[in-house]
């Protein structure tokens, strides 16, 4: 009989057992239908992203920060933002690097004083620099590269310094650009024509170039539509605003000089390198600055110099000086150049060209001259600070007679997403061709997710983009459009140097520390992306000092993406909602289970003495 109770007991448990779990199918399947149906709130979210057919950044009642809990949580929700306040009026074109006061305190000999002299911990402004008075977005590109706002760079001393020389006019409330220069009064694209009729700019060989001493960069913004994208630069002298007028034209630039540092770009960077007056010794110390050029010049690139002393016999009465120092000018730059084992391929008028052989099979020969003082170092991208040499860099090792040196490049758009040689030839310690085509992939992935959330961004509302930690240059590579440029900079504390990357690709950078004012003028980028640079800075210098930069590079109404790690993120987030900036902080595109997450915001438009911002 107990068996039986037994057997009694475990059919009713079992009877149960179904009817639970019959319930239970039957309430989530009507909890599902209601869901499905709209009433369900969760559901309602989900249901107007996918017929968004967007992610879920785009809903505004989400807030990311409350997802996470972090180091944010030391601070405490009640510890109290720190306000930044506006800078004096005086500071509204205030270059910490290059301030014309303490430039002065500095010897004059090889434009020491021109060169970077940061402020000390001690003076550092702790401000927002403001804009001036009447301050306004800068027009389109093209229309920017021949017209600027006054009231943006309100300078006028180059239209009467230049006014014979067709640099610059000022009509009514904006300065004209003509597109003329000291040695092009007739235009620069009949310059341009006369250079390209030597050198091959129209099939995409020649992409990158240096201008040296570049006035406000006319040479630099017609050869855009060449597909031609020069980096130019110019120091803060005494005429005024040079750089900060080729900036607000839309056309890349920084303040510098060829003083006794060396230039902050890599070796074998430039397809092309050039020089119209621009009053740089160039037969001087024994020919360093040609030594310079020669470093930074790609094999096969060219050089190319116009005006003094080029065709002294004919103009040096036009030129107003003795003909016995044109001559010699000349006779130092000819020899310096015959040092570097450059072949002269043109000379007319007041133009001359040179070209840099491929490799050194052509040069054997001055291995034995006295005179050929070959560069020592291992590792001659390192330049931050470092004092020129008057020494030749070596060529890359070649196997052939024709081989370039370094590796050949694909010509413009091929090389922008071919494996470049530094990659292919493992030049990059522990890069491989694997990893550097992952990155790539990351990055179109990126700058897709980045569109979604501003969809401006590849529209031409920003020209002058910059990329502060810019890694092989993916993110520029992804963006890149004939309606914006991107200033890729390598940080000097970054485990890998990959700027030499960048170049390889056709695109154009520097080398910077970010511990330090960067070489440009206050409110000169559209936009700033900046990818695990906090991350990188942690321990070495202040995040304030990093952001108040930004915030003077950063025009009124431009736009940050910043990239990170979610806990720096909240940190970087609390710090600028002192600045004057409107952000967001949203997801990975691969969802918010993902560790890294996107820091979008705005900069708010004030001005100088401005109450409240708008």
């Amino acid at each position: 009989m107990a068996i039986k109770s037994s057997s009694a007991d475990n059919k009713t448990r079992s009877s149960v057992q179904i009817f639970i779990v019959f319930s239970l199918c039957c309430f989530f399947y009507i909890l599902g239908a209601w869901q499905r149906s709209g009433f369900g709130k969760g559901d309602s979210i989900a249901l107007q992203m996918t017929n968004s057919g967007a992610d879920c950044n785009i809903v505004p009642s989400l807030n990311f920060e409350t997802h996470h809990a972090g180091e944010s949580s030391i601070t405490g929700a009640s510890a109290k933002v720190k306000s930044f306040e506006p800078c004096d009026a005086r500071y509204t074109d205030y270059t910490p690097c290059q301030d014309q006061r303490r430039a002065m305190t500095f010897p004059r000999d090889s434009m020491i004083y021109r060169e970077r002299h940061c402020a000390p911990e001690s003076e550092k402004l702790h401000c927002l620099v403001p804009a001036p008075k009447g301050y306004v977005t800068p027009f389109s590109w093209p229309k920017s590269r021949d017209y600027v706002p006054y009231a943006n760079a309100p300078y006028k001393a180059l239209t009467v310094e230049k006014a014979i020389q067709n640099w610059i006019q000022y009509e009514g409330d904006v300065f004209r650009f003509p597109g003329g220069g000291t040695q092009f009064p007739q235009g620069a694209d009949k310059y341009i024509d006369q250079l390209a009729s030597v050198i091959p700019m129209e099939n995409g060989t020649v992409r990158t170039a240096l201008d040296t001493g570049c006035g406000v960069a006319s040479w630099g913004a017609y050869l855009w539509s060449r597909n031609v994208r020069a980096m130019s630069f110019a120091p803060r002298d005494s005429h005024e605003a040079q750089v900060q007028f080729a900036l607000e034209r839309g056309v890349p630039a920084v303040i510098g000089v060829l003083g006794t540092i060396k230039l902050p770009y890599p070796t074998r960077a430039f397809d092309m390198a050039h020089c119209s007056r621009c009053l740089i010794p160039w037969g001087a110390n024994d020919g360093m600055y040609l030594m310079e050029v020669d470093r930074v010049l790609r094999p096969g690139g060219y050089w190319i110099l116009s005006g003094p002393p080029i065709n002294w016999k004919i103009n040096y009465k036009a030129w107003q000086r003795p003909k016995e120092e044109l001559q010699e000018e000349q006779r130092k730059i000819e020899e310096a150049a015959k040092l570097l084992c450059w072949e002269k391929k043109y000379e007319h008028g007041e133009i001359a060209i040179w070209q840099k052989r491929v490799n050194d099979e052509a040069c054997r020969s001055r291995q034995d001259d006295p005179r050929a003082n070959f560069c020592k170092t291992d590792d001659t991208d390192d330049v931050w600070y470092k004092k020129m040499e008057a020494c030749i860099t070596p060529y890359p090792e070649t196997s052939s007679s024709d081989e370039v040196a370094g590796g050949e490049l694909q010509v413009f758009p091929g090389r922008l997403n071919a494996v470049p040689p530094r990659i292919s030839s493992g030049s990059i310690s522990g890069v491989t061709v694997d990893a550097y085509e992952d990155d790539n992939r990351q990055w179109k992935k990126h700058v897709k997710a980045y569109k979604r959330i501003n969809s401006l961004l590849d529209t031409g509302r920003y020209r002058n983009i910059m990329d502060m930690n810019a890694g092989f240059g993916g993110f520029a590579a992804a963006i890149e459009s004939q309606k914006l440029w991107v200033m890729n900079v390598v940080p000097t504390i970054a485990e890998k140097n990959r700027l030499g990357v960048v170049y390889e690709r056709g695109l154009i950078g520097i080398y910077h520390d970010w511990c330090e004012a960067f070489s440009t003028y206050p409110r000169t980028y559209d936009l700033i992306h900046a990818n695990h640079l906090f991350s990188l800075y942690k321990n070495k210098c202040n995040a304030d000092d990093i952001l108040l930069e930004m915030d003077r590079i950063l025009r009124p109404e431009g736009a940050v993406i910043i990239r990170d790690d979610v806990d720096t993120l909240i940190k970087v987030k609390r710090i600028i909602s002192g600045m004057r900036w409107d952000s967001k902080l949203v997801d990975h595109e691969d969802g918010p289970l993902v560790n890294e997450k996107v820091l979008i915001a705005v900069k708010q438009y004030w001005v100088t003495n401005s109450t409240s911002a708008q």
